[in-house]
């Protein structure tokens, strides 16, 4: 075991009910003094993030390892490393980002100063959860505070020693107005919810998903939800059954199944099903040995109530078990398992298991799992292992979730290039990278125009006539594009020059001479 680092003043202390009203207002007054909008500050708070997680890893890996009995490497992999890579991607473009976006517009609009300028919100609430308890609040933190806001952060109560750590950390480190913690439970989460935020951002269930959304109606404010489901993994025959019971029992046992796009249960032909169950068991062996409870890298369920609720999923009412299945209730233990045949009507299969239990189902055809899919809630992470490339571009059509991996578990997560998010009852909006900075956002459309031209805008102006008409027409009035050419698009351009140069003539003949004269000239 790891020694204890964790400092004995730090245990989880609830913010006072009386002072969540007032957090919230700091906050919002911060946001005020507009010194979120300016670049220096932003890189220099992330500056500082990234120095609260490299300089404190020993005391967050043994938060994490208290919570959850997480491995060191899973800590840093799958929480402070993509922490930490996430502040360097946002320091790097930072400045980029910031500059919003020029788009492409009409001849008409050219000099009409178009944008997209990227705008803070303003106080935004991060509601994490306890399963990555670092990643899934402060990563979220890392592009609100790149995006120029306010934050308020609420760690899950699970998670005691993280939600200790972050609470003790983020005031050393970044600006105390600026950026708050709220720690608490049912009472306090629903007061904070009262308050009045620019933009919610919830990771976790359902259940409490909702709760979280009704809330937010109350103001019409914006929100992101991260949710969950069940996240089919299909097994397609002739694929290498080896690497991919590797690849899947890394993904399904990995924080002990605690992880929201875990592989939820197998899809595969009859055929493939006993093979499979061997291949997953090799792996088992390999990766944990012959008795994963002595396994330093096997991890443990969070806390009693999700223990029991998972050893009841174990039941012969529930499948069958061919792998596993052993328990420990003092150590909130649980082994990798694997059951076959499940009861489509228990828990095991209409429910999120969210712990290291990994069901078969077994399908007639494998095309058929397309429709097994659709015909229940879109996951937030669908799986497929084939070498049929037909198969894989079926899936990914064919199907509608909030990310699609062949081939592998997981991994899509850890790339900043990629949105993540769910769609429907696995959540809505998306973060990390480029797309945490727009999430939080407002994308405002901006024209700054001259007060010269004024020949091209008389156009608009009443009175109205046959001949602004026509002008209007000629400019605006579009049909369905056909197949382009060359002399097509030269006449385009033409007949839109003849329409500006005919306005100017008609409507201001000195402008018209003034640039006749320019032309001359040169």
């Amino acid at each position: 075991l790891l020694p204890n680092l964790i400092d004995t003043q730090m245990k989880l202390e609830y913010t006072k009910i009386k002072d969540i009203p007032s957090i919230a207002e700091i906050g919002r007054a911060a946001f005020k003094t507009h010194k979120t909008l300016d670049y220096a500050f932003r890189k220099r708070q992330l500056e500082r993030f990234h120095a609260m997680i490299s300089e404190n890893e020993k005391v967050l890996v043994q938060a994490l390892f208290d919570d959850l009995h997480k491995a060191k490497t899973d800590a840093l992999g799958t929480e402070l490393y993509m922490i930490k890579s996430e502040i360097v991607n946002h320091i790097v473009h930072l400045k980029e980002w910031m500059k919003g976006v020029s788009p492409s517009v009409k001849f008409i609009n050219k000099f009409d100063g178009c944008k997209i300028t990227m705008d803070p919100l303003g106080l935004v609430l991060i509601i994490g959860a306890w399963n990555y308890p670092f990643q899934l609040t402060l990563l979220p933190m890392v592009g609100a505070i790149s995006a120029g806001n306010c934050v308020i952060i609420k760690p899950s109560e699970c998670s005691t020693s993280s939600a200790a750590v972050m609470a003790d950390l983020v005031p050393k480190y970044l600006d105390k107005q600026c950026y708050q913690v709220i720690n608490g439970a049912v009472e306090e989460t629903t007061l904070l919810l009262k308050q009045r935020f620019d933009k919610i951002m919830y990771t976790g269930g359902g259940f409490v998903g909702r709760i979280v959304m009704r809330a937010a109606a109350e103001f019409l404010t914006p929100t992101t939800l991260e949710l969950g489901g069940k996240s089919p993994c299909i097994v397609d025959k002739g694929c290498d059954l080896d690497t991919a019971a590797r690849r899947i029992i890394w993904g399904r046992n990995i924080n002990a199944g605690q992880t929201c796009i875990s592989p939820d249960y197998i899809l595969c032909e009859p055929a493939t099903r006993d093979p499979l169950v061997k291949s997953l068991r090799k792996a088992i062996k390999s990766f944990y040995g012959e008795n994963p409870k002595e396994s330093k890298d096997f991890g443990r369920i969070i806390n009693d109530r999700q223990f029991k609720r998972l050893s009841e999923l174990l039941s012969e009412d529930c499948g069958k078990i061919v792998i596993g299945g052993e328990i420990d209730e003092k150590e909130r233990y649980i082994s990798p398992t694997v059951m076959i045949d499940p009861n489509p009507e228990s828990a095991l299969i209409k429910d999120e298991i969210f712990g290291p239990i990994l069901p078969i189902v077994e399908i007639s055809r494998i095309d058929k799992a397309i429709d097994y899919v659709n015909a229940r809630d879109k996951p937030l992470a669908l799986y497929l292992f084939s070498n049929n490339k037909k198969l894989i571009n079926r899936v990914v059509t064919q199907t509608s979730s909030g990310a699609f991996i062949a081939n592998d578990t997981l991994m899509h997560s850890s790339v900043p290039e990629l949105p993540f998010g769910g769609i429907g009852p696995s959540g809505s909006g998306s973060y990390h990278g480029y797309f945490s900075f727009e999430n939080f956002s407002h994308k405002k459309a901006t024209m700054i125009k001259s007060l010269g031209m004024e020949a091209i805008n008389n156009v608009r102006y009443p009175p109205y006539s046959e001949g602004k008409l026509k002008i209007l027409r000629r400019v605006m009035d579009k049909d369905v594009p056909k197949p382009a050419t060359v002399g097509g698009t030269l006449l385009k351009l033409a007949a839109a020059g003849a329409a500006a140069a005919g306005a100017i003539y008609y409507y201001s003949p000195n402008t018209w001479n003034q640039i006749m004269g320019l032309l001359r000239s040169k």
